[in-house]
């Protein structure tokens, strides 16, 4: 074989690799100035098994309908502004490749459950952030450091947590809890894995007042333990299991 015939033999497999295809989208879209529910529309988007789902929301948006409304930012699976249902699971758009999905079937993208829908695919976060600020997801020190010093922490210390530091409050656990979907008292799973980051801080000083808020009848004790939210989670943070840590940390009376 010659060296030209292996050189168009690579060429044609290159340009193979690289091939783009049609793919369809169904869009749950919702106007509120002129929908009274939800509809599905249709659109065919070309694209390639590199693309991710937010590159055909882009696509759809810019070279077909201006008015479709969603949610997006940094695009790298850090600020979380994206989450979505797509093929009935939670997940980013941003991290959602199209090569991961069956596209011989159309990709069913809409809005997250559980919270009230505005536009298309964008909800209405403020329930979930309300929920949030309700745990004081901050640092409480009762103590003040020497001058100049820092609060010191072991690593084995630090690793008692290090997993719920990971959370991007994208609500794509939360949104995807049963529970969270009937119950709208309910803190669900990501108010509760920012809780368990200061709970288990060995610099913060108020744990019991933590634990004693998530006792409430809308607290930990709603979790049913589907595991639908560590599924869900984008950073691959194990909330049943923080939620779990949490309900040991009420019944012993301290973390």
């Amino acid at each position: 074989m010659t060296t030209a015939t292996l050189e168009a033999k690579s060429t044609d497999a290159a340009d193979a690799a690289i091939r783009s295809f049609t793919v369809t989208f169904l869009i749950r879209r919702f106007d509120p100035d002129v929908d009274t529910e939800p509809r599905w529309q249709d659109f065919d988007v070309e694209m390639y098994a590199t693309d991710r789902v937010l590159d055909a929301l882009h696509k759809i948006k810019w070279e077909q309908d201006g008015s479709l409304t969603f949610r997006r930012s940094c695009a790298h699976g850090i600020c979380g502004s994206d989450a979505m249902r797509i093929n009935g699971r939670n997940r980013l758009a941003c991290k959602t490749l199209i090569k991961d999905l069956d596209i011989s079937k159309p990709i069913y993208v809409e809005a997250i459950k559980g919270l009230p829908l505005e536009k298309d695919l964008v909800v209405d976060m403020e329930p979930f952030f309300a929920s949030y600020r309700e745990v004081q997801p901050f640092l409480i020190a009762n103590s003040t450091p020497e001058p100049g010093k820092e609060r010191i922490q072991s690593i084995a210390k630090r690793e008692i947590f290090d997993d719920t530091t990971k959370c991007i409050l994208c609500a794509a656990c939360t949104s995807s809890c049963p529970v969270f979907w009937t119950d709208g008292q309910y803190f669900g799973p990501a108010a509760i894995v920012n809780a368990h980051r200061f709970i288990f801080d060995s610099r913060d000083d108020a744990a019991s007042v933590r634990l004693d808020i998530l006792n409430d009848k809308e607290g930990v004790w709603r979790c049913r333990t589907t595991f639908n939210c560590t599924d869900a989670c984008p950073r691959g943070i194990e909330v049943t299991k923080a939620i779990a840590e949490v309900k040991q940390a009420i019944m012993r009376g301290k973390p």
